[in-house]
């Protein structure tokens, strides 16, 4: 009798050894066919330029193709949602932002994912800064202007968004919040259709993306009074940072790579490698600092840190604002 629970034993742990081999010797060669990678966003898009602009880079790291999936819908959730319930192989990634696993979350009680547990943290990949724009005739000149004056005119000034629930929103309440002051907000079905009513001073605050809203300063249609990073940064020179008079205010969309949940670590750290590696490169740094947004790389665990400080940020806003979708 013991001897037959010992060869089982020594079966069952010959067997597990050989899976956990197997196991093993898959990771030390992946990838060994191409890659998916899961924009939760339309073609043409900032996501999907960031992702592009990586993808062929990264491909030559990795020794095998990373074919970039557009699947958008609902904001980004429903190809989040795809991604979230892939095989955990390192064979399906998703290249995600804010508004999926920053804000969206915090929003939505109704989403298809958890956030934190449905998805491994890969690598921050960079940062989309916004900056504060005024109409020209706007009496501010500066950030510490435009506050002074709002807190004398408490609920005459307004500002304009992209839609409710949108980083350009969360933003200026962001803003008001640290600033405290009353301002009313007027949203619109994107940026583009407030950007004639800013400039007519119909409006008289957005915080606009730096790749749409800096065309329009470089021309003297508007001005811009900071810049939403902690710092000054060179990818709008000469503006300050409204951080500077308001000591730690930041908004920016952040880009990442995510997997599935239960990635193997090696995994990880293969694509997290590749990435930085290509996030240092000359011709793809220049592509990006065109397109607005500044490489950022690093470890997964400053990721998941940062993903943890972002969400805790916007849920706060949120809740103290009362934010909503409708």
């Amino acid at each position: 009798m013991k001897k037959r629970h010992l060869l089982r034993a020594l079966s069952a742990l010959t067997l597990s050894l050989t899976c956990w081999g197997q196991a093993q010797a898959q990771v030390q060669t992946y990838p060994t066919k191409p890659v998916r990678l899961i924009v939760p966003f339309p073609a043409g898009g900032a996501t999907d330029l960031f992702a592009r602009t990586l993808s062929q880079k990264i491909s030559e790291k990795l020794g095998q193709t990373l074919v970039v999936e557009n699947r958008p819908g609902a904001g980004g959730t429903l190809g989040a949602d795809q991604a979230a319930k892939a095989s955990p192989d390192g064979y399906t990634l998703l290249l995600s932002t804010s508004s999926t696993h920053s804000i969206g979350p915090n929003l939505n009680p109704r989403m298809p994912y958890d956030a934190v547990r449905d998805f491994t943290p890969i690598a921050h990949l960079g940062n989309a800064p916004s900056i504060m724009l005024v109409p020209n005739n706007s009496p501010a000149k500066t950030v510490k202007e435009w506050v002074d004056y709002a807190k004398k005119n408490p609920g005459r000034l307004n500002y304009a968004s992209s839609g409710n629930g949108t980083i350009v929103q969360l933003s200026a309440e962001l803003f008001k919040a640290q600033a405290d002051v009353f301002v009313v907000h007027i949203p619109y079905k994107g940026t583009a259709l407030a950007i004639p009513d800013l400039i007519s001073g119909k409006v008289d605050v957005l915080f606009d993306s730096l790749p749409t809203g800096m065309p329009h300063v470089r021309d003297g249609r508007l001005r811009a009074l900071g810049v939403t990073t902690l710092k000054p940064t060179a990818l709008a020179p000469g503006i300050p940072a409204i951080a500077d008079v308001l000591p730690g205010y930041e908004s920016n969309t952040w880009f990442g790579f995510f997997g599935p949940k239960n990635l193997p670590t090696e995994v990880v750290s293969r694509i997290n490698t590749a990435a930085n590696q290509v996030l240092k490169d000359p011709e793809v740094m220049d592509k990006l600092l065109r397109f607005g947004i500044e490489p950022i790389g690093g470890t997964p665990a400053q990721f998941t840190t940062m993903l943890a400080s972002e969400s805790a940020k916007w849920k706060k806003i949120i809740t103290e604002r009362k934010i909503t979708l409708d």
